[in-house]
């Protein structure tokens, strides 16, 4: 009896190790983590995500990813987000070739962090100048929302989410310098760390300038929004400023058809 038990218990376990063995093919945290490269500069700290079957005959738009507060620090990882993972899925990659670059800072963005990440893009092979992205969530909207006014013709469009500051956060908008941009915004509407009033502001302020700003409410949702940013959310209702915003429900197809006019 005890024989069959110890087989019973045999088989049972090289059962369950196949099923795991077929499910490992679904990548793991460290699977999609790996894509991004630390890399081994002086310029800052930073990971890159190459385009997936990178082609030097093409060209390839870059994202720029901010991380938030909890991504502080120079261990080169954390900076690493739910929506770098996100990017990092095959068919992503597949469907929309691009470089993501991930810098990691240890305090707010300011204009040399702009001025390193123009450095590294700079140095990048077959880079398409004309499709440059930003996006970032809480500290990294609100660096997204900085860097996009230092120099507003380099990106060709910007995804802020929470990134119009704390409660006490003094105003550092001036919405007539990137009107023309590309804008899509995020929020959750019950955010206790950055007020939502303040990004509606901004978006009313947009309305009555004539801008380019989308601009999507999770409605019942407090900070903690980044992972509905690419594959949106249920809950999501978005406004436009303008008849000039691209009407778009996709996020990664509007942000990849965005281009600088001029370049």
């Amino acid at each position: 009896m005890n024989l069959l038990r110890i087989a019973s218990y045999l088989f049972t376990a090289v059962i369950t190790t196949s099923l795991i063995a077929q499910e490992s093919n679904t990548p793991t945290q460290t699977d999609w983590i790996d894509l991004y490269e630390p890399q081994d500069d002086a310029i800052m700290i930073h990971s890159l995500m190459k385009p997936l079957d990178y082609e030097p005959g093409h060209i390839y738009p870059v994202i720029v990813s901010l991380h938030g507060g909890g991504g502080r620090g120079t261990d080169n990882r954390r900076q690493l987000k739910i929506w770098n993972q996100h990017l990092a899925d095959e068919d992503v990659r597949r469907n929309y070739p691009c470089y993501v670059l991930a810098p990691q800072v240890t305090e707010l963005y300011q204009k040399s962090d702009l001025e390193k990440i123009q450095q590294i893009i700079s140095g990048l092979p077959s880079v398409d100048t004309a499709r440059i992205y930003m996006m970032g969530h809480s500290m990294g909207g609100h660096g997204t929302n900085i860097l996009v006014q230092l120099d507003p013709d380099y990106f060709a469009a910007i995804a802020p989410s929470a990134g119009t500051g704390l409660t006490n956060t003094a105003p550092f908008i001036d919405a007539t310098l990137i009107k023309n941009v590309p804008i899509w915004a995020f929020h959750g509407d019950l955010d206790p760390t950055c007020p939502y009033d303040r990004n509606l502001n901004l978006f009313n302020e947009m309305k009555q300038l004539g801008g380019n700003m989308k601009f999507t409410t999770f409605k019942g949702d407090r900070h903690n929004i980044p992972g509905k940013i690419i594959p949106g959310g249920d809950n999501g209702t978005t406004q436009f400023s303008s008849d000039h915003c691209d009407p778009e429900t996709d996020f990664l197809t509007w942000l990849f058809r965005q281009k600088r006019p001029d370049r």
